[in-house]
């Protein structure tokens, strides 16, 4: 059951400080629209049994047909952040309820302008990485265009269940996994960005101050490092 009404968010839509735009990026078939289903089913629009499989931002035939995302597609979704993670918003807020944006987009080369064009309407992304096959040259080629457009990226690492149930990994070979993509995607943004003094100013992405995810899309669990803590 969709959990929220029409009236929410009319009413939201008057505090653009409560306002996020998102565009989800990554390399093709890291769960970007399974991650998306996941978010849909939180808010409550599709039934969570379904998610993953449904791909609710795949509308078109062909994308149905073929698994990829050729189009990008927009939805809204209203959510109601807790107190303790309220107190990690630096930004302005206005309450609890936040409008979300999203945005997903294409993963393919061959549909690279797609993504310019969700990129320019949005404030964030969230650049999706499967954690078995990290960093791939589309991951490098979105996230150069993310910067390129002065958008602020954040990283999920997708797909842990593979690497907890299939590759069984130990935790010090998921811990060495894990930090390797995260200097990568580093290595990706110094290497494109500008210094810290310029007008986006330091967009290295850390675990540490939660720029950083870890979850399945497909299962539809993920946390940042903060919520692990206090579990």
């Amino acid at each position: 059951m969709v959990n929220f009404t029409v009236d929410q968010i009319r009413a939201i839509m008057d505090k653009k400080s409560n306002i996020r735009n998102m565009s989800v990026i990554a390399h093709v078939d890291h769960g970007k629209s399974t991650l998306t289903d996941s978010l849909v089913s939180k808010a409550g629009i599709i039934a969570s049994a379904r998610a993953g499989e449904t791909r609710f931002t795949d509308t078109r035939k062909d994308e149905q047909e073929r698994c990829i995302t050729i189009k990008s597609t927009a939805i809204s979704m209203y959510y109601e952040l807790t107190e303790n993670d309220l107190a990690f918003i630096k930004q302005c807020k206005d309450g609890s309820g936040f409008l979300i944006n999203l945005i997903d987009s294409p993963g393919h080369v061959d549909f690279s302008s797609e993504v310019t064009a969700a990129l320019r309407v949005t404030d964030g992304a969230l650049v999706v990485v499967d954690c078995v096959s990290g960093v791939c040259v589309q991951t490098e080629t979105v996230l150069r265009q993310a910067i390129a457009e002065r958008i602020k990226p954040v990283l999920m690492m997708n797909k842990m269940d593979r690497a907890l149930l299939e590759l069984q990994l130990e935790p010090e070979e998921l811990y060495q996994t894990f930090q390797r993509i995260v200097e990568n995607v580093n290595v990706i943004i110094s290497t494109y960005g500008e210094d810290e003094g310029g007008p986006m100013g330091n967009i290295m992405i850390d675990p540490v101050i939660g720029t950083v995810g870890f979850g399945s899309g497909l299962h539809g669990w993920a946390f940042t490092l903060k919520q692990f803590a206090e579990m």
